[in-house]
C-alpha cells in the first residue's frame, strides 16, 4: 500500500510497518512524485490550505486522506466517493488545552494591559480577576475537552460542566445550552466545525452569558458569529479570547484587533515543538489498522 507522506517525521515514525511503500513528497511543489498514480494514503501537511485539496486529483488510486490536524471541515464533503477520511484526534490535545488554561489565566490576571504598561514604562498595580473560584463550561466533550477538564482542576475553579452533541453521564446535550450559559463564568468552545456547530455561539448564545464572562474560543473561527462577538466586546459586557477567528487570518483593518478585552493569537494552539512527532503516532495507529484491513480509529463520519 502506497503512503504518500510529507515531512522525514513521517518516514521514520511508520518506516516499519509492515505492508507499507511510503514515498516523500514535497508539500510545497505544485508536482507529485510518479508514485502518487498507485498511492493509496495521502497525508497532507499539517494545517494544510486549500491548495491540498488539488492534491486528491493526482492520486487515481487514492482510498484515505490521513490529516495531521484534529480538524477536518476543509476536507468533509468535498473528496471522491469511496475516498475515506481520518483526522489526527488526540494528537494536540494537550498543547491545545495549555493554550485554553495560558488564554483564559491572560485574560482574567490582565496580562495584556500590564504588557502594554511595561512598553510605556508605567507602574499600573491593581486588583485582577482571577480563574480560582470560577464556573467553567466547556462546550466539547472529546479530548481536548478532556485534557482542558484536567488542567482546569488545578486551578481550583468551583465547577466544570461539560456539553457535547447528546447527553449522557457527566455530558449535557447542546440543547441545553440555553439554561447552562447564565450560570458560567468562562465558556470554552472545543468542537469541531460541522454544520451543527457552525455560528454556534450566536447573538442568543451569547446574551446569554453573565455580564463580565469570558469567552474562549480553541475550536474554529465560523463557530463563533463575529458580528455578535464584536458587538459585545465593543459594548464592555463580555471579555474573550481566541486563537481563531473568521475571517482567518484576520485582516489588518478588522474591527477585532481594536475591540477591547479582546486577546487574539493567530491559530497557534497546536504549534509547538514536537507537533509532528505527535501527530505522526496518531497516524501510526490509523495505518496500522489500515494495513490490517480495518477502518481507521479516527475516521471521520458526519463531520466527526
Amino acid at each position: 500500500m502506497t503512503v504518500l507522506v510529507p515531512h522525514d517525521e513521517g518516514e521514520a515514525a511508520l518506516a516499519d510497518i509492515d505492508g507499507l511503500e511510503l514515498v516523500r513528497y514535497d508539500e510545497q511543489a505544485d508536482q507529485l512524485p510518479d508514485a502518487a498514480e498507485r498511492a493509496a494514503v495521502l497525508i497532507p501537511g499539517f494545517l494544510a490550505t486549500s491548495e491540498a485539496l488539488r492534491l486528491v486529483e493526482r492520486c487515481p488510486r487514492l482510498r484515505l486522506v490521513q490529516l495531521l490536524s484534529a480538524g477536518a471541515e476543509m476536507w468533509v464533503g468535498r473528496l471522491p466517493q469511496g475516498v475515506q477520511l481520518s483526522d489526527c484526534q488526540g494528537a494536540h490535545g494537550g498543547v491545545t488545552a495549555e493554550w485554553v488554561l495560558a488564554a483564559t489565566l491572560a485574560v482574567l490576571r490582565e496580562i495584556p494591559p500590564f504588557v502594554r504598561a511595561q512598553d510605556e514604562r508605567r507602574w499600573d498595580q491593581h486588583i485582577t480577576d482571577t480563574l480560582t473560584g470560577k464556573r467553567v463550561l466547556l462546550v466539547g466533550a472529546g479530548d481536548l475537552a478532556d485534557q482542558t477538564a484536567r488542567r482546569m482542576e488545578t486551578f481550583d475553579v468551583e465547577v466544570i460542566t461539560r456539553v457535547g452533541r447528546r447527553a449522557r453521564e457527566g455530558v449535557h446535550a447542546t440543547s441545553e445550552l440555553p439554561d447552562l450559559l447564565p450560570h458560567h463564568d468562562v465558556v470554552v468552545l472545543l468542537v469541531p466545525l460541522t454544520d451543527e456547530t457552525r455560528g454556534l455561539a450566536d447573538a442568543d448564545f451569547l446574551a446569554a452569558m453573565p455580564d463580565g464572562a469570558l469567552l474562549v474560543n480553541a475550536a474554529r473561527g465560523p463557530v463563533v458569529d463575529t458580528d455578535a462577538l464584536l458587538a459585545e466586546l465593543q459594548a464592555e459586557r463580555l471579555r474573550a479570547a481566541v486563537d481563531v477567528v473568521d475571517p482567518e487570518p484576520l485582516p489588518a483593518d478588522h474591527p477585532l484587533w481594536t475591540a477591547p478585552n479582546l486577546l487574539i493569537t493567530p491559530h497557534v494552539g497546536g504549534s509547538v515543538p514536537g507537533h509532528l512527532d505527535r501527530a505522526y503516532r496518531v497516524v501510526r495507529t490509523q495505518l496500522e489498522a489500515v494495513a490490517r484491513g480495518e477502518d481507521p480509529p479516527n475516521l471521520v463520519i458526519n463531520g466527526y
